[in-house]
């Protein structure tokens, strides 16, 4: 294959190819007596491994290091792993088209898209007006939409959705809107979220793993007054020590 079949196959530019050259990241091929380079099957499958790992958001010095792994290994089986990447990338951008019709076909101001098992949580909860709710409802759905909440956890919130004493503690959480971050409320709701929340919650949280994103925790609190965040801290707190027992 010359340079530009090469690169129309793997589906990366011609001065991608050179500069993977010049780096040392791709070695030169053999060049015909004309002196065009020709590329064999060996090289695609470098080339879209070179490709596969840049997407994923490795720098070019990694990328380096993972090749050099791969070098003692069977042609086969860099194949089967990088069919494996595609398969994901496949399953990835039919999951987002699939969010993207829900999103088109949502009313306004619906959380959607999101996933099926988030869905049915959503649809236990009473309605209400309030505006703790209404966020913690927004705050589900970001976290579905980054990554799979779990349907675990999902489930094991739902007779913490349903339950009506919990719009009585949204309600307290409300009234902290104009407060100091002294409040002496503040403690005392803290513990009552803390004590509504079923043991299963804690072991699908501990299950999930890291569940948020980095950041997620400071952009989540920036989004409360200054009382209602630090009550929404001790709860996140009184989580975290839980899911490490």
């Amino acid at each position: 294959m010359r340079i530009g079949e090469i690169a129309a196959l793997v589906g990366v530019t011609t001065r991608a190819i050179r500069h993977y050259h010049h780096v040392g990241l791709l070695p030169e091929p053999e060049r015909r007596p004309n002196g065009y380079r020709t590329y064999g099957v060996r090289d695609a499958v470098l080339l879209a491994r070179v490709r596969r790992l840049t997407e994923l958001g490795l720098g070019l010095d990694e990328v380096r290091d993972v090749l050099a792994e791969d070098a003692g290994r069977d042609l086969a089986e860099v194949l089967e792993e990088l069919d494996a990447d595609l398969a994901r990338q496949e399953a990835a951008i039919r999951e987002r088209r699939r969010r993207l019709a829900a999103l088109r076909g949502s009313p306004p101001g619906a959380e959607g898209p999101v996933s099926p098992a988030l869905a049915a949580l959503l649809a236990e909860t009473p309605t209400t007006s309030s505006p703790s709710a209404a966020l913690d409802r927004e705050h589900l759905a970001l976290l579905d939409t980054a990554g799979p909440g779990g349907a675990e956890l999902y489930a094991a919130l739902g007779p913490l959705a349903a339950d009506p004493a919990v719009l009585a503690l949204y309600e307290r959480l409300d009234a902290l809107a104009d407060a100091p971050v002294d409040d002496h409320r503040i403690p005392a709701l803290a513990d009552a979220l803390v004590a509504a929340v079923p043991d299963a919650v804690f072991d699908a949280v501990a299950g999930a793993g890291e569940v948020a994103a980095p950041g997620f925790a400071q952009a989540l609190l920036a989004e409360y007054a200054p009382a209602q965040a630090e009550v929404v801290r001790r709860v996140m707190e009184a989580f975290a020590q839980r899911a490490r027992q």
